[in-house]
């Protein structure tokens, strides 16, 4: 039985890793966990080579069909900026869209195809993009260009062809925060922002995107914000039965795999311990849990979610099944290993990116991509 618990736990785990390359002590427990895949960061990132044999290595020793997740939206989160080129943001690209005279076009879906193939060439199967977030004027400290639009008409225009893109290219999108951050004045990397809207403005605004595009989302990020105001009370989202089992799974009809946000984040932590966070994320019915930094935490994660298993027959039954769930979902979505590019075909990827970006900031006018400290998720 410890042995099924164990490999169950590691199925629902996402982990990152210190740098460049694997240590011993990053070796020795990616083999006992054996995680349903990693999360790479700037710090992980050097060149196309390098990355894919840390990806290539750190998922070896992980289970069958391993995530190979990176964030790259453009704008300010782009773990390639350094390795590759600026890319433009959402925001500019559904900018240079709509003065196109297209909510949401052509430019939408290049974009999508240029990050797919920048995600490929580096090794990844999986960018945690695009963020659906309304751009409202209360969230633009935090989210800055992030977010593509204020309107979810527009927010919608956008996503549809950034996924389209990115499909084009075999590569898995994931739509991003979950029930919305858009009212958010605060950073989930820090605090637990209480979002104050009603359920039914959440479902007439914030949730359009998710209700209109759902299936072609493969993945969802919960975030870790509190919405008092509705039936989930003051537990961030992340941890409701509420959001992700009545709202996401049930009256929106979501099919796909649903991944926390990073389990060490403030918005969580602040509120219970890590051990508590996962072992709750999983009863309400989250698929993978995601620990970006701290091995410590990873491992008490980890051993917490096989502690419960053997103290809790319903979460042992419960864990067991979500697992065998999850390595289904994981087998259809991440087939294989993107093929390396060639030098010249690298090169011929960095200037078309640059021809877009160049294009993109004429028709939009302005894009930030200069990391603001106040947003870790800008330069981490």
């Amino acid at each position: 039985m410890e042995k099924n618990l164990r490999r169950a736990a590691g199925n629902l785990l996402v982990v990152g890793l210190g740098g460049s390359e694997l240590t011993g002590l990053e070796r020795a427990w990616l083999r006992l966990v054996r995680p349903a895949g990693v999360v790479l960061f700037k710090r992980n990132i050097t060149d196309p080579e390098q990355t894919r044999a840390l990806v290539d290595e750190a998922t070896g020793l992980g289970a069958l069909h391993s995530a190979r997740f990176v964030d790259v939206e453009g704008g300010t989160v782009n773990r390639f900026r350094d390795a590759l080129a600026s890319m433009p943001s959402a925001q500019a690209v559904a900018r240079a869209d709509a003065r196109l005279g297209k909510k949401g076009g052509t430019l939408a879906r290049e974009h999508g195809v240029l990050i797919g193939r920048a995600v490929k060439a580096f090794g990844f199967n999986t960018t945690l993009a695009p963020v659906v977030d309304l751009a409202l004027p209360v969230s633009a400290e935090v989210l800055g260009s992030r977010a593509p639009a204020e309107s979810p008409a527009h927010v919608i225009a956008f996503t549809r062809e950034f996924l389209a893109g990115l499909a084009s290219e075999g590569v898995v999108g994931c739509g991003k925060h979950f029930p919305g951050l858009g009212s958010a004045a605060g950073d989930t990397h820090f605090v637990t922002p209480e979002i104050r809207r009603t359920f039914r403005e959440m479902w007439d605004e914030d949730l359009v995107p998710y209700r209109e595009l759902h299936k072609q989302m493969p993945m969802i990020m919960t975030n870790h914000a509190a919405y008092p105001q509705t039936k989930s009370g003051d537990v961030p989202a992340s941890a409701t039965r509420f959001w992700i089992e009545t709202v996401l799974r049930k009256q929106i009809g979501y099919r796909g795999l649903i991944l926390t946000d990073d389990l060490e984040m403030g918005g969580i932590l602040k509120f219970m311990p890590i051990e508590e966070a996962a072992v709750t994320a999983v009863r309400v019915g989250s698929d993978l849990l995601e620990i970006c930094h701290s091995v410590e935490l990873i491992l008490r994660t980890f051993e917490a979610l096989i502690a419960e298993g053997e103290k809790s027959v319903s979460f042992r039954r419960l864990l067991l099944q979500r697992a065998t769930e999850v390595e289904r979902k994981r087998a259809r979505l991440f087939r294989g290993v993107p093929k390396a590019p060639t030098a010249k075909q690298f090169e011929s990827l960095r200037e078309r990116v640059n021809r877009f970006r160049d294009r993109v900031t004429s028709l939009s006018e302005s894009d930030t991509v200069t990391p603001r400290a106040t947003a870790p998720a800008e330069h981490v």
